[in-house]
């Protein structure tokens, strides 16, 4: 049975690992122990943030998914609250189990408890296979976005 709860300092290697282990993660990510204290500084921030959610899928004692959720407030569509999904994984002998929509459908649902009026999320374009699982759980590309490294 998967459960799904806030992360903890325990779960970051996992997390961690989970970011490390695909072609993209592979070259920004550094999964060697000791973790980067840059690892354990952010985890520290999103922790204490109220409108921070990192979380982890576990199922049998074993951490086997994890996504971040940040609640952004702002004044378009009323005022409407916003869930930004971000950092979604599956450890990788776990892939294509289900798992990852099990883990949308809990986001999804968690940014519902939270008031939100919109769920969003990016991903790169590389990445076709998550366009069609998203598109498959009712999101729309309907959005170009840019980002620029600093």
């Amino acid at each position: 049975m998967i459960t799904f709860r806030r992360a903890q300092a325990s779960d970051l290697p996992d997390i961690v690992a989970m970011l490390a282990d695909d072609p993209l993660g592979a070259g920004r990510e550094d999964a060697s122990l000791p973790l980067a204290q840059g690892y354990v500084d952010a985890f520290n921030a999103i922790d204490a943030d109220p409108n921070q959610l990192l979380a982890v899928a576990v199922e049998g004692g074993e951490v086997i998914g994890t996504l971040q959720v940040t609640f952004v407030a702002g004044l378009s569509r009323k005022g409407a609250w916003r869930g930004q999904i971000e950092a979604v994984r599956v450890a990788g002998h776990r892939r294509s189990g289900g798992i990852g929509r099990k883990m949308i459908e809990w986001a999804i649902d968690e940014c519902r408890a939270r008031g939100c009026g919109l769920v969003q999320l990016t991903t790169d374009r590389s990445r076709t296979d998550a366009h069609r699982f998203y598109e498959s759980l009712g999101f729309t590309g309907s959005h170009l976005g840019y980002k620029k490294t600093l």
